[in-house]
């Protein structure tokens, strides 16, 4: 009887609790959260939801015969406000060079992982697999100034025997290699309303893991893109100094194509996931490239029907002044101010506070190349973007590019214009920006720091 009486309490104790969360009255009231602020990401802008003419304007008669344009709305974002910059993304490089580092010294590197909880709980992680702990790595200035560890950092990393160049030390780029994981949803959704969720029409069974990619890319830039791209020109010095040399810091990346640019935000993705469980907060959407869509909204500044972010229609100001970095007079490199790229926060912002939405360096998209794209494509939040295949077609793989460039006429600086690049090209007028989900109520007049 005792016994019996003691599981009667602990079952009313139980109902009890489950009443608690309930509101104690059996009413439906929603699990409780701890109240969750959002606020705008560092070095992004929040560009509020909206509807625009997606194309060229009407009074665009050089391109007429192609696509027309057509309405579309788009959710609410974040947008980095400036191109990522070459000292942003040797972030990037850093940390998959430490990575690489820390993985080779072995159990030497053992104090710079996050050390087992003595209370007999798991750490804050979702996998068994050791967490490297980037507070110790950084600590003193960085593991490359442990006297311990130097010799066996100079012999794995750096070139060695006949590869060095004036017995220079200098790391060894070509292991810079970045592995990461993404979810090809568009495939799972195809699965989507079946009979037997876990059989495919053909009969075969389809597991999870049929639906995670994963791939892995050399992630350093390809900084002979300023010899490449040109035919008989002097531009060594840009090779040698322009993604090492501190005076290009704040200038942006250029020689990432489009896998490397997709890597970073996957990167970027990890990190704020990484820092944020440790502070037991909720991790951000991931980060993304923008939609060509996106993109144009973004570039508009909220202005409708305009041909450059600045407005337009001229691409000098009253004073003459050129608004932008291209090419001007199909020749005339230096006339705006900058014969090669210029700092990545030259020029004044649009309307949503984004620098440089045309000109400078163009940018990767996400999008996929179709002239026919604007016809079939959703209104809301349209994108054409599929799972492609090493083994489909090269025409079948082009990305967007959008925004013009400091090498282009000023025709690609247009809001509308568009262009294309193979996935595996690197170009010395190319870069690339970062985009997150806003999540939550949209407003038009978002503060920076606000909670829901």
């Amino acid at each position: 009887m005792r016994i019996i009486y003691v599981s009667a309490i602990a079952i009313v104790a139980f109902l009890a609790s489950c009443n608690s969360n309930s509101g104690g009255r059996g009413e439906l009231t929603g699990v409780s959260v701890k109240t969750y602020k959002q606020e705008v990401p560092f070095g992004m802008v929040y560009i509020p939801s909206g509807s625009f003419i997606m194309g060229q304007v009407d009074q665009d008669v050089t391109i007429s015969q192609f696509a027309q344009n057509k309405q579309v709305s788009i959710s609410a974002f974040y947008m980095d406000d400036t191109e990522i910059t070459n000292g942003e993304y040797k972030q990037f490089v850093n940390w998959v060079r430490d990575s690489i580092a820390i993985t080779r010294l072995g159990s030497k590197a053992d104090k710079f992982y996050i050390k087992p909880r003595t209370d007999g709980k798991k750490p804050s992680s979702a996998s068994n697999k050791k967490i490297i702990d980037w507070r110790r790595v950084n600590a003193n200035k960085g593991i490359w100034n442990d006297k311990t560890l130097t010799d066996q950092l100079n012999r794995d990393m750096y070139y060695q025997g006949s590869e060095k160049f004036y017995n220079k030390k200098e790391l060894k780029v070509e292991q810079l290699r970045f592995n990461y994981e993404w979810v090809d949803y568009r495939k799972a959704a195809n699965y989507r309303g079946m009979r037997d969720p876990n059989t495919n029409k053909n009969g075969m069974q389809i597991t999870r893991d049929s639906f995670i990619v994963k791939d892995e890319v050399f992630i350093y830039p390809d900084t002979l893109v300023w010899i490449s791209d040109f035919t008989y020109a002097q531009n060594d010095p840009m090779t040698k100094g322009y993604f090492s040399h501190p005076s290009y810091i704040n200038y942006p990346v250029v020689g990432v194509n489009w896998k490397q640019a997709r890597a970073f935000t996957q990167w970027r993705s990890r990190v704020n996931e990484s820092y944020k469980i440790r502070v037991r907060q909720p991790a951000r959407l991931p980060y993304d490239l923008p939609t060509e869509a996106q993109f144009e909204y973004a570039a508009r500044g909220g202005k409708s029907q305009t041909t450059y972010p600045w407005g337009g229609p001229y691409i000098r100001n009253a004073k003459g002044c050129l608004l932008a970095n291209f090419k001007p007079g199909r020749g005339n490199y230096a006339d705006d101010g900058g014969a090669f790229t210029v700092y990545a926060k030259a020029y004044f912002p649009n309307d949503f506070g984004l620098y440089n939405m045309a000109g400078n360096v163009a940018e990767w998209t996400s999008s996929i190349y179709d002239d026919a794209a604007s016809t079939y494509v959703n209104t809301l939040n349209p994108s054409f973007d599929k799972a492609v295949k090493e083994s489909d077609k090269d025409y079948n793989k082009r990305r967007v590019v959008k925004g013009g460039s400091w090498k282009d006429v000023g025709y690609f600086l247009q809001n509308s214009a568009r262009s294309y690049e193979f996935p595996d090209s690197a170009r010395s007028s190319i870069g690339f920006r970062c985009v997150l989900p806003f999540v939550g109520r949209d407003v038009k007049d978002r503060p920076s720091n606000f909670k829901r």
